[in-house]
C-alpha cells in the first residue's frame, strides 16, 4: 500500500484493488449552472466562475486582493447568514479533476480571512476544497462587540457550516457522493480542527490540526503577562524592557546550556522540554559591565523569568506553559517581547471581556485582570477538552503537529492536550496512537519557519522532495484515514530542499545518532 506522489495519482491502492478516481464533467457550462440551481439554506451565492489553469482572482475581503490558482476549477463564493446579526463569506474551489475527496481548511490569527494559498492547495490536490473568513471580515476583533453570533462563529461554527454546505455544493456539481472528508489548519486553524473533533465529529474522517492555539483564553493572559513583564506598553520607561536586539543573547546562552542535549552541538535544541534554562547567568556582574559584555540587569532577569516559566492563577494551577528556549530568535517574537502589547490580547480585552469599542489603556493590564480576562469564554472558544470519544467512535484519525521554537502559541501546549486526552478518556500512548498522534518539529517556528528547520511537510502549499506520505502531512492522514497505514514518523525538508529529518511521534524526542550520523526517535 502506498500513496503516489503528487506527480501521478493522489490515489491509494488497497488489496489490490483501486479506490475509484471520481472524476465530474467539469467546464464552464456545468459550473456556470450552478448560479441558478444551487438551492443551500440561509445563503447567498454571491457568484460562481469558471477558471482554466492558471489564473489570477480578484479575492474576496479586505486581507487580500489577488490570489493564484494552479488547476483548472469552478469557483463557488457564497454568504451564509448564521444569525440576524452574524454570518460568514465563504469559496468552494471544485477541481476539474476530482478523487473523491472533500477539504475543508481553517483561518489563523483572529480569523477574518479566506486562506486562498490553502483553497489552490487543497484543489490542486484533488480535493473539494471550501475555505471561510470564520465570520467576520479582517484579523481584529472589532466585530466580536455585543455580538454572540459573530463569537459562535469565530469559535466554531463557520467552519462547521461552511463543511455542510460545502459537502452540498461538492455533491450537487459533480453528481456523486462524497468519499472522503478532511480538515487542515494551522494556528487559530489548528484550534478549529480540534474545535471540529469536540463539537462536530462526524464532519471529518480525518484532521490535521497544526500549532493549536489552544486554551485560548489562557494563551492571551500568557502573551499579555509576558509583553507586561517586559515593560508594554511603555518600554522606554521600563527597567525591565529588554530590546529586540538582545535577545541574540539570549540565545547564545541557552545554546551554551542546552545545544548539546540532544547529541550534537548544531545551533538547534531539539527537545526545549529538557533544557533547564538558568537565566541567572546572563546576570551583568561588575567585570561584565567594566567591559562592555552583553548582559542584562536584575530587573531584566526576572522579566525573563516571567517569559520561561509557566504562568499560573492565583490558585496555583497552570494556566499556560513557558516561552519555550530558542523561541525568542524567531522574527514572530515581537508578537509578545518586543515591547508592544499584543493587539490580539487588547483586541480581546477591549471587544470581549470589557465589550466596549474604547482604547484599552494595557498599562493597567496585571493578574486582577487576567482573572476578569479568564471568566469571558465566548461560546466555549477556549478549545481545551479532552474528550475527543465521539470522534474516535466514528473512526476519526487526528494528526496534531506543533514546531518546538514557536514564539505565538508556546508548544507546551500540545504535549497538555495530548496528556489531556490521554488522561480523560484514559488512554495510554500505545491506545491513543490508535485515532490521535502528535509530532513536536524540532526549531520550527509558528506553522512553519525556523533556523535549520525540516519545516517542509506539506502543511503548506510548498512541495516537499517527493510528497509521499512520508513527507507531505496531508497525504499522511488519507493514508491512514483510506489504507489503515499510521504515521510513526513524519519526513520533513529543510529551505535547500534537499536536507531531511524525522520528526517523531510524541512521546518520542529526537536524539542524534553519531553512529548513523542522523537523527532518530527514541
Amino acid at each position: 500500500m502506498h500513496v503516489a506522489p503528487l506527480t501521478g495519482l493522489l490515489a491509494l491502492s488497497h488489496g489490490g484493488h483501486q479506490h475509484v478516481v471520481r472524476s465530474s464533467t467539469p467546464g464552464s457550462a456545468s459550473c456556470l449552472a450552478l448560479q441558478q440551481s444551487l438551492q443551500l439554506q440561509n445563503t447567498t451565492i454571491v457568484d460562481v466562475s469558471y477558471h482554466p489553469s492558471p489564473a489570477t482572482l480578484t479575492c474576496q475581503g479586505t486581507c487580500q486582493t489577488t490570489a493564484n490558482s494552479t488547476v483548472a476549477f469552478c469557483r463557488v463564493q457564497f454568504k451564509t447568514a448564521t444569525s440576524s446579526t452574524s454570518g460568514f463569506t465563504a469559496e468552494a474551489w471544485l477541481p476539474d479533476v476530482w478523487y473523491g475527496r472533500f477539504l475543508a481548511v481553517g483561518n489563523g490569527g483572529l480569523n477574518g480571512c479566506i486562506e486562498y494559498d490553502r483553497l489552490d492547495q487543497g484543489s490542486a490536490l484533488h480535493f473539494a476544497t471550501v475555505a471561510s473568513n470564520a465570520g467576520h471580515d479582517g484579523d481584529t476583533a472589532v466585530a466580536f462587540l455585543n455580538n454572540p453570533g459573530v463569537q459562535s462563529d469565530f469559535s466554531h461554527r463557520a467552519v462547521h457550516l461552511q463543511t455542510v454546505l460545502g459537502k452540498q455544493i461538492t455533491t450537487q456539481y459533480y453528481g456523486q457522493s462524497i468519499q472522503h472528508s478532511y480538515y487542515v489548519g494551522c494556528s487559530s486553524g489548528g484550534r478549529q480542527g480540534t474545535q471540529a473533533a469536540l463539537l462536530h465529529p462526524d464532519d471529518y474522517e480525518g484532521i490535521v490540526a497544526g500549532a493549536c492555539a489552544l486554551d485560548f483564553n489562557h494563551l492571551l493572559i500568557k502573551a499579555a503577562l509576558m509583553a507586561r513583564a517586559i515593560g508594554a506598553p511603555n518600554p522606554t520607561n521600563s527597567s525591565s524592557y529588554v530590546p529586540l536586539t538582545s535577545w541574540q543573547y539570549v540565545t547564545k546562552e541557552i545554546l551554551a546550556q542546552c545545544d548539546a542535549l540532544d547529541g550534537i552541538v548544531d545551533g538547534i535544541v531539539s527537545d526545549p522540554d529538557a533544557c533547564n534554562f538558568n537565566t541567572e547567568r546572563l546576570l551583568c556582574t561588575p567585570v561584565d559591565v567594566a567591559s562592555g559584555t552583553p548582559c542584562f540587569t536584575r530587573d531584566q532577569i526576572t522579566a525573563l523569568n516571567v517569559v520561561y516559566t509557566p504562568t499560573y492563577a492565583p490558585d496555583g494551577t497552570e494556566w499556560y506553559p513557558r516561552f519555550n528556549p530558542t523561541a525568542e530568535r524567531a522574527p514572530l517574537v515581537a508578537f509578545s517581547l518586543s515591547g508592544a502589547f499584543p493587539s490580539y490580547a487588547s483586541d480581546w480585552m477591549r471587544y470581549m471581556v470589557l465589550n466596549t469599542s474604547a482604547t484599552y489603556d494595557a498599562s493597567n493590564f496585571g493578574i486582577n485582570e487576567a482573572i476578569l480576562f479568564d471568566k469571558v469564554w465566548g461560546d466555549n472558544v477556549a478549545t481545551f477538552s479532552g474528550d475527543l470519544s465521539a470522534f474516535n467512535a466514528r473512526g476519526g484519525k487526528f494528526i496534531a503537529f506543533h514546531g518546538t521554537a514557536d514564539p505565538v502559541v508556546m508548544p507546551g501546549i500540545a504535549k497538555r492536550m495530548y496528556n489531556l486526552v490521554s488522561s480523560t478518556m484514559n488512554m495510554a500512548p500505545a491506545a491513543l496512537d490508535s485515532f490521535y498522534r502528535l509530532f513536536m518539529i524540532p526549531s520550527m517556528e509558528h506553522c512553519n519557519g525556523g533556523y535549520k528547520a525540516a519545516d517542509e511537510f506539506g502543511q503548506y502549499a510548498v512541495a516537499t522532495n517527493t510528497n509521499t506520505s512520508k513527507t507531505h502531512i496531508i497525504l499522511a492522514i488519507v493514508d491512514w484515514v483510506e489504507g489503515g497505514n499510521a504515521p510513526d514518523v513524519i519526513v520533513g525538508t529543510m529551505a535547500d530542499g534537499v536536507t531531511t529529518r524525522d520528526h517523531c511521534k510524541y512521546p518520542a524526542t529526537s536524539m542524534w545518532d553519531s553512529k548513523q550520523a542522523k537523527f532518530v526517535c527514541v
